[in-house]
């Protein structure tokens, strides 16, 4: 009787590679159609100061366009305190799918880190930095009614009396505390520092008189002098600001050498896919060259900037290395 040849050893292998790669190329292919596209939900964007400060105004705008560009909501969260840090930690210790995000600035990410006697997270390796988004200076904002018409005035004052002059700031350790602490470092003065947990409710006590002066962020300190209750003296960059070309530096109204600037940054949490992060600071590039965007940063009194993650982590952890000794040398904490 006639048998069927059986298939080679070589042929039944072949088979059953063939068949093995078969299998492994639709399992790839399902894993593909499974993964969810980023974003995928909602995305929350932290502010770590009170609303109505610079970081706050920004992150509304980067918020509102954000929206728009990767269609999914984007809500603002504000979560002040700590100089930053509240939110900084939030952030942090959030899933690391690049859902939440935070609007940081030197203070929140660079000063205040170096200050705290205790930190739950790493700010080099629990945030990622995504792009810087603008820069800015600071302005000397004083209650309208005080007698103070220029940096000279305010100096002379205090130097008068020392410790009579008391500044707020949106808290201890914050961009607008280091600020004023050089300030009076360089000026030769005593100022008393009065912190709060945002930049609205001081500015707010300046205008009502119960503070005489804050080294404001420059967007409220044009809205508040606006009002006709509080006026700005000088503003803290080396060179004047575009949004105030008739208001001197504090170099050139009496404190020769002084200068100080902020900078304002997204980041999201540390761990995040790289694709992720680089897609954002794809659109934070995109967002911030819009005239519009440009225009709106121009009202506020904000230098529109960007950078790319590497660059931006690279300037992280030059600053925190600086303020761990500068600041502390100031005699500046967060009490």
């Amino acid at each position: 009787m006639h048998r069927p040849a059986r298939p080679s050893f070589r042929a039944a292998r072949r088979t059953l590679l063939q068949a093995a790669c078969a299998a492994a190329a639709g399992l790839a292919a399902g894993g593909a159609a499974a993964a969810e596209p980023w974003p995928s939900q909602p995305l929350k964007m932290i502010v770590g100061f009170a609303p109505g400060g610079a970081n706050d105004i920004l992150a509304r705008i980067m918020a509102k366009e954000l929206q728009q560009n990767l269609g999914q909501t984007v809500v603002v969260e504000n979560r002040a305190g700590a100089g930053g840090l509240i939110a900084d930690e939030v952030v942090a210790k959030a899933p690391a799918n690049g859902h939440t995000l935070l609007l940081g600035s030197i203070g929140g990410n660079t000063i205040a880190p170096v200050l705290a006697k205790k930190l739950t997270f790493d700010p080099r390796k629990d945030l990622a930095p995504i792009s810087l988004v603008a820069e800015s200076g600071n302005a000397l904002l004083v209650n309208a009614q005080l007698p103070y018409r220029n940096v000279r005035d305010f100096i002379a004052a205090a130097k008068k009396q020392p410790g009579s002059i008391n500044y707020a700031s949106s808290g201890s350790g914050s961009t607008l505390h280091l600020a004023g602490a050089l300030f009076a470092q360089q000026a030769g003065v005593d100022l008393v520092h009065i912190p709060y947990k945002g930049n609205s409710q001081a500015i707010t006590d300046v205008s009502g008189g119960q503070v005489q002066a804050i080294f404001s962020g420059i967007p409220p300190a044009i809205a508040s002098a606006k009002t006709g209750q509080t006026r700005i003296l000088a503003v803290t960059t080396a060179q004047r600001v575009k949004s105030l070309p008739d208001v001197p530096t504090i170099a050139e109204a009496g404190v020769p050498g002084y200068a100080f600037a902020s900078w304002y940054g997204l980041f999201t949490t540390g761990g995040t896919d790289p694709a992720i992060v680089a897609r954002l600071a794809a659109e934070v590039k995109k967002i911030v060259a819009k005239p519009e965007v440009q225009a709106q940063f121009a009202v506020q009194g904000v230098e529109p900037v960007t950078s790319d993650p590497k660059s931006f982590a690279a300037q992280i952890d030059r600053e925190l290395t600086r303020w761990t000794r500068d600041v502390k040398a100031m005699g500046i904490s967060l009490d």
